[in-house]
């Protein structure tokens, strides 16, 4: 499935309608340069989930792991980027989240081997001489 935002709000409304397809115990893959746009995506895919737009979501970039109760269950949302190995992932309560929680996962490539074979990849980039526009590419694997 391909999407074509043209602006961030877009990105933002893209990602709040298809938050209703999800359930506890999906995995999203999220995909992307620096500054493609998958913290934004996450963001609204957790403030979608927890039915609150004026909810904080701050980016996990240095804590690596924040957690949200939503109605629907708990959701994990990982970002990756300064993982060193990828077993470091069961120190940030791993072994916790995965099959009950929902987990958005930014950077998943550093997870390595233990990646989950089932799970929905998002690849978001950047479409050339449009700043502010994204092709927003979801794939459901395994």
């Amino acid at each position: 499935m391909e999407h074509i935002t043209k602006s961030e709000q877009q990105t933002v409304d893209t990602a709040a309608t298809w938050a209703k397809t999800l359930k506890p115990g999906d995995i999203i893959f999220l995909r992307g340069n620096l500054g493609a746009g998958k913290s934004v995506f996450a963001r609204s895919l957790v403030r979608a989930l927890v039915d609150d737009q004026a909810l904080e979501v701050p980016s996990p970039t240095f804590t690596l792991v924040q957690t949200y109760d939503a109605p629907s269950g708990p959701i994990w949302h990982f970002d990756l980027y300064r993982l060193k190995k990828p077993e470091e992932i069961y120190e940030l309560g791993w072994e916790d989240a995965i099959g009950e929680a929902l987990m958005i996962i930014e950077w998943p490539e550093r997870l390595g081997m233990l990646a989950p074979q089932h799970h929905i990849d998002i690849h978001i980039q950047s479409i050339e001489n449009e700043p502010d526009s994204r092709m927003i590419h979801i794939n459901h694997i395994g």
